[in-house]
């Protein structure tokens, strides 16, 4: 075989396992928006592309289009045969979400809402999860600047909870002011301001959210909560589950809510209150190479005595 033929055999190698890799690591990550977002010394997430929803008469989940949907009014109309979209579950209810009881000893039993497969989300069982409590906790009080990577604000006159990643970068033509500097002041698990304005804080059209989020950016609109059939708040607040139960009373679960003036990383609340669901993922499953091989360099490999891959880093894509 001469050199050449050989140099080219070799980019074929070389090749096809970066693009498997590239592929499962693409289906890996459907449905999550590209933002990696600490939650632990040594774990990162990405979130899902919009909050859960679920239609009970085809037992269908799905995420939101766009992270600023919310069902809203139509939430009331929640029961197993219902046709339409709810986004306000209890606590747990993985299995049985169509649930508008309010005692709070049908939902005890916690089962994973990202359990199932999500339908525009590569529709595979186990891909997603809840946060829990103290990853909640971290992700808003406890990871490096954490107090200038959130913020409340509006899109598309939507109200809600701005979260920007680790490594956040404004795009051109966009601006972010977090709301510690707008009066928000940082307690042991909350910021709180006597202000009640934290929407005004940042307002976006749909053009000017479309960078933001293509820089990583996320939006957990104010749904509002469900009592029984009767919605409270749509709007105004959010309440967002965590998969923790509290320790100290069963009858509640630890959540993040906020409002106008108030933003809590471990709330708590009764288990028969429906609430906004927002999954994540592992993240790092779709991340690119630091360093991306070209033509040029595969063309120039030298005939190995032994074929193996040619720097360290194709060696862990080889392997992923």
């Amino acid at each position: 075989m001469s050199t050449v033929n050989y140099q080219l055999s070799m980019g074929k190698i070389l090749i096809l396992p970066l693009l498997c890799w590239a592929v499962a690591a693409s289906a890996q990550n459907a449905g999550a928006l590209p933002g990696v977002f600490s939650v632990a010394n040594d774990r990162q997430v990405q979130f899902s592309q919009g909050n859960l929803q679920y239609q009970p008469s085809t037992a269908t989940w799905r995420f939101a289009g766009h992270q600023y949907d919310m069902i809203g009014a139509a939430n009331a109309k929640i029961s197993a045969s219902y046709t339409g979209w709810i986004d306000l579950f209890c606590w747990g209810t993985g299995v049985n979400p169509a649930s508008s009881a309010s005692d709070y000893r049908n939902y005890t039993t916690y089962t994973e809402w990202g359990a199932n497969a999500i339908s525009n989300a590569g529709n595979q069982a186990g891909q997603w999860r809840t946060l829990t409590k103290d990853e909640c906790v971290y992700l808003l009080l406890t990871r490096e600047n954490a107090a200038t990577l959130c913020a409340l604000g509006k899109v598309r006159g939507v109200c809600g909870l701005i979260l920007l990643p680790d490594n956040w970068q404004t795009p051109e033509g966009a601006s972010f002011v977090p709301s510690s500097k707008k009066g928000f002041v940082k307690k042991s698990t909350y910021y709180k301001s006597a202000q009640q304005n934290g929407y005004s804080h940042n307002v976006y059209t749909a053009e000017q959210w479309a960078a933001m989020e293509s820089a990583g950016a996320v939006f957990m609109p104010a749904v509002g909560y469900r009592w029984g059939k009767e919605l409270k708040h749509t709007g105004t607040d959010g309440c967002y589950w965590s998969s923790t139960a509290n320790e100290e009373d069963k009858a509640e679960a630890y959540n993040v809510d906020f409002s106008a003036g108030y933003l809590g990383a471990r709330s708590r609340t009764g288990l028969g209150f429906g609430q906004s669901v927002r999954l994540v993922c592992p993240a790092g499953k779709a991340a690119k190479p630091k360093r991306k091989p070209s033509i040029e360099s595969l063309d120039t490999i030298p005939v190995p005595a032994t074929v193996r891959p040619y720097k360290p880093w194709l060696q862990k894509s080889i392997l992923f």
